[in-house]
């Protein structure tokens, strides 16, 4: 007997799906583990993005150049898809191989738990995409990528394919938009047109090229900070920022380590209580009091 779709408990990706047809678009934070996740999903925000960036700084201490693996990325991803609810969009880098470890990546990142994996047309090993040095690989291998992709999910993983492009930087907002309809002709679910550098060349794209795009919010990066309302009104329907929580961690545990080393009373430090429950500790006691072991 066939089951009900809509009364089944729904994937990750239908969980994104049922966003993306939302009239209103999606603010989102990107994360880099299950504990910045859950403060997301805790915030009311309706789904995160694990940024490749803060993985690689967080789990290596490393630049986000290529250096981290699809296991530690996809490890990384694991732990985060666990501990939310939300759904979760993943960073896939370049796929990390030829057509087949791209459809390897698709596949091991919808078994994670993912609702979503970009994967972008950088030559390997990749840069984030507000540095100087990046470098495109050609078209006919960008729709290729994301053929892919679109394969792996249409044999069978409930994954949706974000579609990215950084051609903008060296090859103009001309060529990364062409290469932008070829990923939606594939099926790309999502198209992201990375390092926009003004309000025009943003709503030129939202106006050229169809479907769920994304909006991506760096402080201090290319592309100009707009409103969520203007954004909304050009076509987007995810804005994410990708770096805010990773900031103001860094800065906040430089201050603490300064009052540390001079002797000082750390300022605005969150109470014990609230930090035991933030990680789950009361959760943990009420769920082993259940069996009589508290």
């Amino acid at each position: 007997m066939a089951t009900d779709r809509s009364a089944a408990v729904m994937s990750p990706a239908d969980k994104l799906r049922a966003l993306l047809v939302r009239p209103e678009m999606m603010v989102i934070s990107a994360c880099y583990d299950a504990l910045s996740a859950k403060l997301i999903e805790a915030a009311g925000m309706p789904a995160t993005f694990m940024s490749g960036f803060g993985v690689a700084a967080t789990r290596l201490g490393l630049p986000d150049t290529g250096l981290i693996s699809y296991g530690e990325m996809v490890a990384q991803g694991q732990n985060i898809c666990i501990a939310v609810d939300i759904p979760v969009l993943g960073d896939g880098d370049t796929g990390f191989g030829n057509p087949l470890n791209i459809k390897r990546t698709v596949r091991g990142y919808r078994q994670a738990g993912f609702a979503c994996i970009m994967i972008e047309d950088q030559v390997m090993p990749k840069r984030c995409g507000h540095t100087a040095g990046k470098a495109v690989v050609d078209r006919k291998e960008a729709l290729q990528r994301i053929q892919a992709a679109v394969d792996a999910r249409n044999e069978g993983a409930d994954i949706l394919i974000m579609a990215r492009t950084d051609a903008r930087a060296g090859h103009g907002l001309k060529e990364a938009i062409d290469r932008c309809k070829g990923f939606v002709e594939l099926g790309a679910d999502i198209t992201f047109l990375e390092a926009p550098q003004s309000e025009e060349e943003l709503r030129t794209y939202c106006r050229e090229v169809p479907g769920p795009k994304m909006a991506n919010l760096l402080e201090n990066g290319k592309t100009p900070l707009l409103p969520h309302k203007a954004l909304e009104e050009m076509g987007f329907k995810i804005a994410v920022y990708p770096l805010t929580l990773l900031n103001v961690s860094v800065r906040a545990m430089q201050q603490a380590l300064a009052c540390l080393k001079r002797g000082a009373t750390v300022p605005d430090l969150m109470d014990f209580k609230s930090l035991r429950e933030i990680v789950g500790f009361d959760v943990y006691d009420k769920e082993l009091d259940a069996y009589g072991k508290g």
